[in-house]
């Protein structure tokens, strides 16, 4: 996906590459996709003869029926492409037909950015950073399970095989599909680095490229309905549920991040005169993290079910720490260095709007480098080893245990509102803490195998 560019000359070739590429496969129809405001991905289908209006932005929809956006009485919303997300769609092709899609922003009736789309609050963070001299890049890793489907189509609690981390055919059955999803993605653009099965069962993993931060954000929602479109296409259902099966190692999607000094041309999180090769920036967007992520948890974990992952004994990180190798701790620097550096959040899962989670993410870290955080000690210790008596020796804080908690801490704090704007954070807020009093005035059946007969 990287066929537009900035500069209209640029824009004008990537127009006619797109119309040419319609043309050889057959594009007959174009979906014009966007995210709500949990990421659930929309969109609007038009035939190929409407390429022209829908590149000048003049498709419309109807706001107020999207969660988070419009009230009735400022309905309308119009639809913008970005040329570089286009694509033909690898299982529609057909002799002679094909479709295509292209992710937009969202806009107002006068043009301007519509500010409950989430893309757009993480085009705004992008350019706070670009601001303050720096690009942002992001590589995140998506996690997901794959269950069995009954005769009608519906999901199972039966995953689709039962091995372990690593393991190949023929207890690994989901190499086929991961290979098939693999295939998916390269047609459309993405470069795949690794796949492989993930530590419980019927879980996978597929690993694409770093990029910007907003194409990152784009990726990773491309990426989540693939691998559920494919998934079907095999009778199976793909969830990225932080937590489906208890007593097994959840879903996360690790965030790797870094900054580039535009500047400079160079990594901002490197420097060869520190005995862990980090710079002064890298320690600040550390503290920044720390600082800020009890009260960014709700949307890097925004389900009842996310709580669920973020327990001790699971791999999953609880405890506000970092550490350059150690992987109980939240925050990791993997071993790469150069170019290559950057830090690791580890607590989002996939079922984040990615949008929204990566703008929190490096709001949150750019705060640390705009006030010169100083970053507590790093732990080389096991964590998940330590008792409550170390764990307070230590100062080390726990992440919010419920929804409600993150909720609260979120609404509380500043990042949210600062990052999102006021728009899409009372929105949020408000549709988290309605999910969170469905949650709790639900009699679940936990309570009644417990409580049914004994009382």
């Amino acid at each position: 996906m990287t066929i537009a560019t900035n500069d209209s000359v640029g824009e004008l070739n990537s127009i006619e590459v797109i119309k040419d590429e319609m043309n050889a496969k057959c594009v007959e129809l174009l979906h014009l996709q966007f995210v709500d405001i949990e990421g659930i991905l929309k969109h609007v289908t038009v035939t190929a003869e409407q390429l022209e209006a829908a590149l000048e932005g003049k498709i419309m929809f109807d706001g107020s029926s999207i969660k988070g956006f419009s009230p009735i009485n400022k309905s309308d919303l119009y639809l913008q492409p970005d040329l570089s997300s286009f694509a033909v769609l690898p299982w529609s092709i057909e002799e002679g037909y094909s479709e295509a899609r292209f992710l937009c922003s969202v806009k107002n009736p006068d043009g301007t950015d519509f500010e409950g789309d989430p893309r757009n609050v993480l085009k705004k963070t992008v350019k706070k950073a670009e601001d303050k001299g720096y690009s942002i890049s992001i590589g995140p890793e998506l996690e997901f399970f794959l269950f069995e489907t009954d005769e009608s189509g519906r999901p199972t609690n039966q995953t689709q095989d039962f091995a372990g981390y690593f393991e190949p055919s023929p207890h690994d059955n989901g190499e086929k599909v991961r290979l098939e999803i693999y295939r998916a993605l390269k047609q459309m653009g993405f470069t795949i680095e690794a796949s492989h099965h993930e530590v419980a069962r019927g879980q996978h993993e597929i690993n694409f490229k770093y990029s910007d931060a907003l194409t990152a954000a784009d990726l990773a929602t491309t990426y989540k309905w693939v691998v559920k479109t494919i998934a079907k296409k095999f009778g199976l259902h793909a969830t990225f549920m932080p937590k489906p099966i208890g007593g097994e190692n959840g879903s996360g999607m690790h965030t790797n991040i870094s900054l580039f000094n535009i500047e400079k041309q160079e990594n901002a999180f490197f420097d060869t005169k520190d005995e862990r090769q980090l710079s002064e920036a890298a320690y600040q967007f550390i503290a920044g993290l720390i600082k800020n992520v009890k009260n960014f948890v709700a949307v890097t974990n925004p389900l009842v079910n996310s709580y669920k992952r973020l327990v001790p004994g699971y791999e999953a990180p609880c405890y506000i720490a970092w550490s350059a190798s150690n992987r109980s701790a939240l925050i990791r620097i993997p071993a790469t260095r150069g170019a290559g550096t950057r830090v690791e959040i580890r607590c989002p899962d996939p079922s984040a709007n990615p949008y929204l989670a990566f703008a929190i993410i490096a709001a949150a870290g750019l705060d640390g480098v705009e006030n010169k955080l100083t970053a507590p000690q790093e732990v080389v210790d096991d964590i998940f080893s330590m008792t409550d008596e170390q764990l307070f020796l230590r100062e080390i804080d726990n992440l919010p245990t419920s929804l409600e908690f993150a909720v609260n801490a979120f609404e509380e704090g500043e990042i949210g509102r600062k990052t999102l704007g006021e728009h899409v954070f009372s929105e949020y807020v408000e549709l988290k803490r309605g999910e969170w009093d469905s949650f709790r005035t639900t009699v679940h059946s936990w309570e009644l195998e417990n409580y049914h007969t004994k009382f």
